[in-house]
C-alpha cells in the first residue's frame, strides 16, 4: 500500500509577508534614489529576490508604486477624517478638511520628498490609487456641504454637485500635489483666502 503525500497549499499569510517585504524595500529604495530612476531589477538586487520572483507579486514597477501610494494616501485620509471630526460647526469642519489635506501634503513634501514625488506622479498619470483618494475626498466634501445645508449654515439653491465641483477646483492648488509644489510657501495663506471666499459663497 502506497501513501500519497498531501498537496502543498500556498500559505496566504506568507504571500502577504513577501508583498509587504517588497513594498517596504521599494519604499526605502524609492526614497533614496527616486521612483523614476529605479527599475524592478534594482529592487530585486536590493531585496535579494530574483526579478521573476517579484513579478509573482507585482506585475510592474507601477503596481509597486500603487501599493506604496495606497498606504500613504490611506493614512492621509484617516488624518483628514480625524481633523474634521474634531472641529465644531459646518464652517470649521470645512476649514479643517482642507487645512488637514494641505498639512499632510506639506509634511510629506518636506519629510519624504521622494515619496511625495511618487504621489505626484500617481496624480499626473491618474493611477488608481490617486483617483480613489480624490473620489474619497470629494465624497467627504459632499457630505460636509450637505451637513452644512441641513444645519442651515449653507445655501440650498445651487445643485450640490455644482457647489462641490466649484469648491474642489478653487482649492485644487492646495489639494493636488502636482500644483501644490509650485508655491509651497504661499499655500497656507492662499488656502485661507480661498476658504474665506468659499464660505462666503455658501452662506444662506
Amino acid at each position: 500500500m502506497t501513501s500519497t503525500a498531501p498537496a502543498l497549499v500556498p500559505d496566504p499569510l506568507a504571500s502577504v509577508s513577501v508583498r509587504d517585504q517588497i513594498i517596504e524595500a521599494a519604499d526605502e529604495y524609492f526614497s533614496r534614489f527616486g521612483y523614476a530612476k529605479t527599475t524592478v531589477s534594482d529592487l530585486a538586487k536590493a531585496i535579494g529576490f530574483s526579478k521573476a520572483y517579484i513579478y509573482k507579486f507585482f506585475d510592474s514597477k507601477q503596481a509597486i508604486g500603487e501599493a506604496i501610494c495606497t498606504r500613504c494616501l490611506t493614512g492621509q485620509l484617516l488624518a483628514v477624517e480625524a481633523a474634521v471630526e474634531a472641529a465644531d460647526g459646518p464652517n470649521e469642519r470645512l476649514r479643517a478638511f482642507f487645512r488637514e489635506i494641505l498639512k499632510q501634503s506639506l509634511e510629506q513634501f518636506f519629510n519624504d520628498r521622494q515619496l511625495y514625488d511618487i504621489v505626484s506622479h500617481s496624480c499626473a498619470e491618474q493611477w488608481g490609487s490617486s483617483q480613489h483618494y480624490t473620489r474619497m475626498l470629494l465624497a467627504r466634501l459632499t457630505t460636509l456641504v450637505q451637513e452644512g445645508r441641513d444645519a442651515g449654515a449653507f445655501e440650498k439653491k445651487t445643485p450640490i454637485d455644482d457647489v462641490c465641483c466649484g469648491i474642489w477646483f478653487a482649492t485644487s492648488p492646495f489639494t493636488n500635489p502636482v500644483m501644490l509644489q509650485l508655491d509651497l510657501d504661499g499655500a497656507p495663506a492662499g488656502l485661507e483666502v480661498v476658504l474665506g471666499l468659499v464660505l462666503r459663497s455658501l452662506a444662506p
